[in-house]
């Protein structure tokens, strides 16, 4: 069923599924757990407040910084129900970072958890446009500070309604260039996406299923916000979340939960082959051999043989766990081969912020590991005749960045063409979709964090020591990461500061040290993991661009030496 309105959307569900668990979550002190009931009091409850209480008119924005928790999905449900924009914060972002997306975006209310509470302060007292800040957990010792538990127990009020062209989310890509970039999100955006993975969902679970789903993405991603929440939500599944992203303790709430489904990065399901090839390694020969035997006959076997092929594999999981949906970053075909092997559907999906975001996902009779699978119904997919570029036009495709109409027009033409900067082919027959390099400068890490050389440039300039600078993707070779994406930064010193050391090695020691402390300003994952000193200027186009490609090959080349 395509909804019309979100508001019709948590109506239906809320009445639907009434005492089904929605969202959980464990804590020290047990489960918290919400039903959809439950969901939909507190939902209306925080709007009745929003616009009451508050009095704070339709179209404002709040913001949402904390980490994935039941109560996020109330707080992004009573911001739409209020008529508001919300803005999900990457909680860990720095102050400085913080700062710049909020004093873009101009929220009037922050939410935030208890282990946000005193940044959520410092950024009110940073930012003029935030008049509230409101807590998301049980009130704490400070009296100004009012918590969605504390707030008026009033549910009834008009709620206001938004046309389909309005934004209903706005998702920061970065934010420390004194530029931030936030993909506006619609709501008809939202509700395309919802009703395209709605018919994509049909093709891959269990028919009249009620899941229950795991999630390990945070939810201030738009993925998790529209797959992971939203959609889920829209099948009557019941959604958990983890506080700890060890695979022992994934792996123990998908057995106490009996988790069927889960939404995850490849980052987790390399980690978690290795984990359980390490079990079988500590297993007698005998066993290891059968083990092996066993993988190299089971895709001849149909995935409920499998399933009771790798038994004790799977009562570790919980004896219930079907499969998963990876995305955020490219799938080791390894790894799908063997998940699918052990009796676990895994399937690769595809997206970007600036298509709402899913593009594509394995699915039908075609799936083939080395691809995305194929467009969403209401995407088109082409590829540029000269560059190969992956282009994308449908409803999802986002209504532009933020207050950047300049940078709006270089990703979508005039005729609508979202340029994902991708490079693919799209197989004639099947129409997958195979993804073959990145026309972008983006870094995408083994978690599916997606960084942008310019930001962490941006901040490194800063240094009066440092010539230039240039930051890039260097894939690793060897260890858990193996082909991952790493952060390095090339640094030219000026030659007045290099100068100051005559033994090279208290050079490289010196730049590394002011590198590390500007690289303080930045979330810890955007942070350099590679640093060199390279003495000579480097290669620049006639416009004065660095020939990043260029760059990348001499870098490789000094690494190798």
């Amino acid at each position: 069923m395509k909804y019309e309105n979100v508001f019709k959307l948590l109506e239906e569900i809320t009445i639907k599924n009434n005492e089904t668990v929605a969202l959980g979550m464990k804590s020290k002190w047990g489960w918290n757990e919400f039903t959809y009931k439950g969901l939909g009091l507190l939902s209306r409850r925080l709007a009745s407040y929003i616009m009451n209480d508050l009095d704070i008119p339709k179209g404002e924005k709040l913001a949402i910084l904390s980490e994935s928790k039941p109560e996020y999905g109330a707080c992004v449900f009573g911001s739409v129900l209020a008529g508001l924009t919300t803005v999900p914060l990457d909680n860990k972002l720095t102050i400085y970072e913080l700062e710049s997306i909020l004093s873009n975006c101009e929220p009037v209310v922050l939410m935030c958890s208890l282990a946000n509470i005193e940044r959520a302060k410092e950024l009110q007292a940073k930012v003029p446009s935030i008049k509230h800040v409101i807590l998301m957990d049980t009130k704490t010792e400070d009296e100004n500070i009012v918590s969605v538990y504390t707030i008026p127990e009033v549910y009834n009020a008009k709620w206001r309604r938004r046309p389909l062209s309005a934004s209903a989310f706005i998702i920061y890509t970065s934010g420390t260039t004194g530029n931030p970039k936030g993909v506006e999100i619609t709501f008809k955006n939202m509700l395309a996406q919802m009703h395209d993975l709605r018919l994509a969902l049909k093709q891959i679970l269990p028919p009249n299923e009620k899941m229950r789903v795991l999630s390990i993405l945070p939810m201030n991603h738009l993925f998790e916000l529209t797959v992971g929440f939203f959609t889920f939500l829209n099948h009557g599944f019941s959604i958990y979340y983890t506080q700890s992203l060890k695979p022992k303790d994934i792996l123990d709430v998908m057995s106490e939960k009996k988790i069927k489904f889960m939404v995850t990065v490849p980052a987790f399901l390399k980690l978690l082959k290795s984990s359980i090839e390490a079990e079988i390694n500590k297993k007698p020969p005998i066993v290891q051999k059968l083990f092996k035997a066993n993988l190299a006959i089971a895709r001849t076997l149909p995935m409920e043989m499998r399933r009771k092929l790798f038994k004790p594999i799977h009562d570790k999981f919980g004896g219930e766990f079907w499969g998963c949906i990876a995305g955020g970053a490219p799938l080791d075909p390894q790894v799908g081969e063997f998940f699918q092997s052990i009796g676990i559907l895994c399937l690769q999906g595809y997206g970007l912020s600036e298509a709402s975001p899913v593009v594509a996902v394995n699915r039908g009779k075609h799936i083939d590991m080395k691809s995305i699978g194929y467009a969403l119904e209401s995407f088109e997919a082409v590829t540029d005749e000269t560059t190969g570029e992956l282009l994308l036009r449908g409803p999802s495709v986002m209504k532009g960045y933020y207050k950047q109409e300049d940078l709006t027009a270089e990703v979508i033409d005039a005729d609508g063409w979202l340029h994902t900067g991708d490079i693919a082919k799209i197989d004639p027959k099947t129409k997958n979709i195979y993804i073959t390099g990145r026309i972008k400068n983006m870094i995408v890490l083994s978690g599916g964090k997606k960084v942008f050389p310019e930001e962490v440039e941006a901040v490194l300039e800063q240094s009066s020591n440092f010539a230039e600078v240039c930051v890039m993707g260097m894939k690793r070779e060897f260890g858990e990461k193996d082909g991952c994406e790493e952060i390095a930064a090339i640094i030219v010193p000026t030659p007045d500061y290099a100068a100051n050391f005559s033994d090279p090695q208290n050079l490289e020691d010196a730049v590394t040290n002011e590198v590390k402390f500007l690289s303080s300003r930045l979330a810890h994952y955007k942070r350099p993991i590679k640093i060199i000193v390279h003495t000579e200027l480097l290669p620049r186009t006639t416009t004065r661009k660095l020939k990043r490609m260029e760059i990348k090959k001499m870098l490789s080349e000094m690494t190798k030496v």
